[in-house]
C-alpha cells in the first residue's frame, strides 16, 4: 500500500491539530454509529468461538478499502478539479455519489431501528410491530423538526454522541474484563458453540457485516472544510482507533456470547449488560438513543445535499426530506433489522466498488491496479451475495 502520510507534520500549521481532530470525530462517529451494538450479537449468531479472528479480518478488509478512499482523495480529487477531467473518472465519481443516496436512507432506517429494538427492549417489549412503529413515529418527528426548524439545529450532536458513545464502551469493555477475571477465577468461564452454518453461509453472512465499520470513507466528502493530508490521516487514525475498540470489545464479550444461545437479536448487548452488571443496562440504553439518533440525522442531513446537487437543486430541502423519509418508513415495515443492516451493507460495498474502479482508472503502476481490481472483485462479491444473519 502506498505510503498515506505526508510530508508535513500535523503541529507544522496553525490550528492542524484541531482540524485533525475534527476529521477524525467525523468518521469515528459514523463508524461506531450502530456497530458496537449489533456486532457482538451478529458475531455470536455467525462464527461463535471464533468472533474475535472474524472481527480482525473484517477490520483488516476495511482499512483495505479505506486505503482506497485515502489514495482517491490524493490522486482522484487533483484529477477531478482539473480543467477537463478524465471522462470516466467524472462518470465513475458521480455514479457513486447516487449510490450514497439509498445507501444513506438505508443508514437512517438502520440507525433508527435499531434505536427503537434498545428503548423497548428495555422495557421488554420490543416485539417486531412496535419496534416498526416507533421507528415510524421518530421518522415523522425528525421530518416535522425539518419542516419547521431545520435539521441544522442538530448537527452538533456528532461530537456528544462520539462522547457518550465511547465512554459506554469502554464502560462496557472493562465490565466484561472484571466479568471475564472473576468467571476464569472460579473456573466458570463458558465459551460459546460453533453456529451450525455451512462455509458458504458464513462467508455471505459476514459479508452483511461489513456495515458494522464503515463510515471512514466521510474524510472523502470534507474536502470544503479540511485539506487532503488531513483527511488522510483522519481517515486513517479513525480506522485504527476504531479498529483496536472493536477488537479488544469482542475480545471480551465473547466469553458471554454463549448467553445469546446462537440467535442473532438487535438489542441482545442489554442481555449482556444485564448479566455483567445491572447497573449497565440504562447507560447503554441512552447512549444507544444517543448515537442512533445522532447518526441518523447526519446521514439524513447527507442524503438530502446528495439529493439536492444530483438535481441541480430543482427541489426544495424539505421535498428531499419527504421523499427520505417517506422511503425509509416503508424499508421499516418490509424488513427487519438484520436484512436492514445486510441491504447497508450492500449498498456501502457497491460503493466502494465504484470507488476501487476509480482507482484502477486513475492508479498507473500495475500493482496497484491489481491491488485494486481483487479489493473490487471481493466488493461486488459482497454486494450480490451478502445476506443477513437470523
Amino acid at each position: 500500500m502506498e505510503n498515506e502520510s505526508s510530508t508535513a507534520s500535523p503541529a507544522a500549521r496553525p490550528g492542524a491539530f484541531r482540524r485533525l481532530i475534527r476529521g477524525t470525530t467525523t468518521p469515528l462517529a459514523s463508524i461506531f454509529g450502530s456497530g458496537f451494538l449489533v456486532v457482538v450479537s451478529l458475531l455470536a449468531s455467525t462464527v461463535g468461538p471464533y468472533s474475535l479472528f472474524a472481527i480482525i479480518g473484517i477490520c483488516a478488509f476495511a482499512y483495505a478499502i479505506g486505503w482506497v478512499i485515502r489514495h482517491n482523495i490524493r490522486h482522484v480529487e487533483p484529477a477531478l478539479a482539473a480543467p477537463s477531467p478524465p471522462r470516466t473518472v467524472r462518470l465513475l465519481e458521480q455514479l457513486s455519489d447516487i449510490t450514497l443516496i439509498p445507501a444513506y436512507i438505508i443508514s437512517v432506517t438502520l440507525y433508527l431501528r435499531i434505536m427503537a429494538s434498545y428503548v423497548l427492549g428495555y422495557f421488554e417489549a420490543d416485539a417486531e410491530v412496535y419496534e416498526r412503529l416507533l421507528t415510524s413515529g421518530i421518522i415523522i418527528a425528525i421530518l416535522l423538526i425539518e419542516l419547521t426548524k431545520g435539521l441544522k439545529i442538530l448537527e452538533g450532536l456528532e461530537r456528544w454522541t462520539l462522547i457518550i458513545t465511547l465512554a459506554i464502551i469502554f464502560l462496557m469493555i472493562g465490565s466484561f474484563a472484571l466479568y471475564n477475571a472473576a468467571a476464569i477465577t472460579a473456573g466458570t468461564l463458558i465459551l460459546p458453540d460453533l453456529p451450525d452454518h455451512s462455509l458458504w453461509q458464513t462467508i455471505t453472512i459476514l459479508c452483511g457485516i461489513l456495515i458494522v465499520v464503515q463510515g471512514f470513507e466521510t474524510t472523502r466528502y470534507l474536502g470544503d472544510e479540511l485539506d487532503a493530508d488531513t483527511r488522510i490521516r483522519a481517515s486513517r487514525n479513525s480506522q485504527i482507533f476504531s479498529a483496536a475498540i472493536y477488537i479488544l470489545f469482542i475480545l471480551v464479550a465473547t466469553p458471554l456470547m454463549h448467553l445469546f444461545s446462537g440467535e442473532a437479536k438487535g438489542n441482545g448487548l442489554i442481555m449482556l449488560a444485564a448479566e455483567v452488571a445491572a447497573w449497565l443496562v440504562v447507560p447503554l440504553v441512552f447512549a444507544a438513543v444517543f448515537s442512533q439518533f445522532g447518526a441518523a440525522i447526519a446521514e439524513a442531513i447527507s442524503a438530502s445535499g446528495n439529493i439536492m446537487e444530483l438535481t441541480r437543486h430543482r427541489l426544495t430541502t424539505s421535498v428531499t426530506y419527504v421523499i427520505i423519509c417517506g422511503l425509509a418508513i416503508a424499508l421499516t415495515w418490509t424488513a427487519d433489522t438484520f436484512e436492514i443492516l445486510a441491504l447497508a451493507s450492500r449498498a456501502f460495498a457497491f460503493y466502494f466498488f465504484l470507488q476501487c474502479l476509480v482507482a484502477c482508472t486513475v492508479a498507473e503502476k500495475k500493482g496497484r491496479k491489481a491491488a485494486f481490481a481483487i479489493l473490487a472483485a471481493l466488493l461486488l462479491f459482497i454486494t450480490i451475495f451478502s445476506v443477513p444473519a437470523g
